[in-house]
Parts: structure tokens; sequence; C-alpha cells
């Protein structure tokens, strides 16, 4: 349901290239309302500072694997995403995860002993290049408000990631973390659909936390974050509606003794 690929690349990266101003000094950067590659994708990673506000619309799970990472759930299904149409225009407004605001671009490091990452960008994309309209990348040899806001954007996205990454640190310390599942029935079914290949907080372990471990979880701030993710749960019910009701229909995934979240 929710597993993280395991390729090199991050999520609907199909390559990587240094943004330059040697290079690329005509280009221009376009905005879109149109993601065709969003339509297929079921789960993207969000940060902690986002949890608050993407609770309001998507289940947050935790990826399977060593090392997983918060979802934001935008469908129960491989290639099912509710909130978007076949061209990736939004259906309804709705929260944008900051991984998908940051696409194309992302700060990657170029050489694996350097110090500093480079901007660097999708060129699959078609979202920037010599265009004659849109907002110019370079100013001459430098980077124009463009690039800068960008790059701006780009580093406090990788200082969140590092914040999510502390606080997946904690719930690993703390073994919160199970193989989860969500049992949907509606009135009219003799069968529950099951949903699994996730991870979620262990709610009766949650509970059941005293002394140093809880009073550490609320100084740090982790105890809301958890709060959100569990609250945010319920609302595979309404993923799994607005699958039926886009004719993208339930098809369970098997995984052997899970919790069971009722939604």
């Amino acid at each position: 349901m929710a597993s993280q690929p395991a390729n090199q690349l991050p999520i609907l990266y199909n390559d990587l290239q240094p943004l330059s101003s040697q290079t690329h000094a005509t280009w221009k950067t376009r905005t879109t309302s149109e993601a065709p590659f969003l339509s297929t994708v079921h789960a993207v990673p969000i940060l902690v500072d986002e949890f608050v506000s993407a609770q309001r619309f998507f289940p947050i799970v935790f990826s399977l694997g060593d090392n997983p990472v918060p979802l934001a759930l935008m469908g129960l299904n491989e290639g099912v995403n509710v909130f978007v149409d076949d061209k990736g225009v939004l259906l309804n407004p709705t929260y944008v995860p900051a991984y998908l605001r940051r696409y194309p671009y992302m700060l990657a490091r170029l050489d694996q002993g350097a110090d500093s990452l480079s901007l660097c960008f999708d060129p699959t994309t078609d979202m920037l290049g010599d265009f004659e309209e849109g907002n110019p990348l370079f100013d001459g040899d430098k980077p124009s408000q463009t690039t800068e806001a960008i790059m701006k954007f780009c580093e406090e996205f990788e200082m969140g990631a590092q914040r999510t990454a502390a606080f997946m640190e904690e719930l690993n310390k703390t073994d919160l973390l199970i193989d989860g599942e969500v049992s949907i029935q509606l009135n009219d079914q003799t069968q529950p659909s099951i949903y699994r290949g996730f991870k979620m907080v262990d709610e009766t372990k949650f509970r059941e936390m005293r002394g140093d471990d809880l009073r550490k979880f609320n100084q740090n701030g982790i105890l809301q974050l958890v709060m959100a993710h569990l609250f945010s749960l319920p609302l595979s019910r309404e993923l799994y509606l607005r699958q039926l009701d886009q004719g993208k229909g339930p098809t369970p995934a098997p995984l052997e003794n899970p919790q069971t979240v009722e939604a």
C-alpha cells in the first residue's frame, strides 16, 4: 500500500542534472496546473513540519523497510491518486505537500566527497527550458530572484528533512512502529476491504508510555506529531469512498499479523 521505492532516485525524479549559468543561461521556468506524472502516485513523502496541515486531508502513515519515512496517502492502491484527474489537475482545493511543490528541483551532492549541495533539476520535466515565456533562471552569470527563491525553498526542505529524520529516529528508539492494517466496510458490503503494506504507531503502546519517554515526547513536540498521525488514519475511509466514486476499486494486498485500525 505504501512501500518506499527502492531505486536510487527519489520518487517522481527520472534523472538529475545540475543547474548551470553556462549551460542554462537562457533558460526560463514556468508554472503549470497539470502534472500528469502525479495521477499514478498514491503516496508522497511529507515532512514533520507538515503533519498538522496534512492530517486534515491525507492519512499519514510510514513506509516499510529498515528506514521508514512519513507518507501522505493520496490513494489506497498502487497507481491511484484520488486528488487529481488523469492530467494531474487538482480536483478540489487541498494541501499540496512540500515534496510536490519542490519538484522538479532538489539539492543534491554531486560528488560524494563534496561538502556542499548543488541545485539540480529533473531534465525530463517540461517546467523549465529555453522558452520564450517564463521567469529567467539567471541574470547574467548570477542566479535570478526566481532561482534564489527556489534555492531557499530547497534549503528549507532539507532542514525539514533533517527534523523528520530526527523524529523517525526517536520513534525507532521507542519501538513504537508496527505493521498496520486498515479495514473498511460499507453497509452494503458483506466483507471488509483490507489494506496493508505500511507502518503505523502502536496506539496501545503509545497510550501506555510513562515517565521520561512521555515527558521527552511532550517537550520536543513528538507527542503532537504522533497524535496528528493517529488522528489522520480515519481519513482512509474517505479515500476509499473517493476511489469508488472515481471507478478505481480496491485491491487488498496480503500481510501477516498487522494491527487493525477500524476506519
